[in-house]
């Protein structure tokens, strides 16, 4: 999982049918050895730009939209409302 920071929307009127009634968003990674880096995601929880949020990548977030079969990469899984640092 990543920690992210979603800057953006992303519009795509010509998709592959499966990926119809998401909303995609673009997200940049935050802290890690990703840093910097942007990738696009799927917003299934109704996050917003400036949220920091953790997405899940790879099949494990296929699996999060309930069908392995949809070709999506990342997912936002939850909003981060507060960092905590472990000893």
């Amino acid at each position: 999982m990543l920690t992210a920071r979603l800057i953006d929307n992303v519009w795509a009127t010509r998709k592959a049918e499966s990926l119809n009634g998401f909303k995609f968003m673009l997200a940049e990674v935050i802290g890690g050895t990703g840093e910097g880096q942007r990738l696009i995601v799927v917003d299934n929880i109704s996050a917003g730009i400036g949220d920091r949020v953790i997405v899940c990548t790879g099949s494990s977030a296929r699996r999060m939209l309930g069908d392995d079969n949809i070709p999506v990469d990342a997912v936002v899984v939850g909003i981060i409302d507060e960092d905590c640092n472990f000893g």
